[in-house]
């Protein structure tokens, strides 16, 4: 038996990014958003409305960096997803985050946040508030690789958004190869 829900925003898991950009003085600024994915494969598309502060710095700056939350930090990546930039200007700062300069692009790395994605805008449509970016860098910190070099999902600890329950979920578990273990469905 199911139950409908009706016609809402519901997938899981849903990426928590804290997507981060410099104001106009330089100031960084980060937001919690978890609508967004891989749209190409150079390409992450996010949906964020022109009301944030954040977006006005991406639109100004045509670069963005977009972290993956993790659980060490759930409480700072949270807070940047309440509180806004235009009410608070020190809200990265706030949150406990510091920033590191992109070697790519014109936006902040997350020192506390090990993975993140360094884009260029490609393009913003404020009705439908899809922001496009092309992926110019991966950077990962050191930190979260395994010996062979290869982030080590357990020690990077990333975090998803569960809408149904409004809580955080950190993903860590291995239970499989991806187009592999398929393969042995027949017994």
């Amino acid at each position: 038996m199911r139950k409908n829900l009706g016609a809402k925003a519901y997938t899981y898991p849903q990426p928590v990014f804290i997507l981060a950009a410099y104001g106009e003085d330089g100031t960084p600024n980060a937001m919690n958003a978890a609508w967004g994915g891989i749209s190409d494969d150079k390409e992450l598309t996010m949906c964020i409305s022109a009301s944030h502060k954040t977006t006005e710095d991406i639109l100004a700056r045509k670069a963005f960096t977009v972290s993956m939350a993790d659980a060490a930090h759930v409480e700072a990546c949270d807070y940047v997803g309440i509180v806004s930039g235009t009410k608070e200007p020190d809200k990265f700062a706030n949150a406990g985050f510091h920033a590191v300069k992109s070697e790519f692009i014109d936006a902040p790395l997350i020192e506390e946040l090990p993975i993140a994605v360094e884009c260029r805008l490609k393009s913003y449509d404020p009705e439908s508030c899809r922001m496009v970016g092309e992926i110019v860098n991966i950077s990962v910190d050191e930190r979260v690789l395994d010996e062979n070099g290869k982030v080590d999902v357990a020690k990077a600890q990333p975090i998803t958004f569960d809408p149904f329950n409004n809580t955080y979920v950190v993903l860590g578990a291995t239970v499989g190869r991806a187009f592999h273990d398929g393969m042995n469905l027949k017994k």
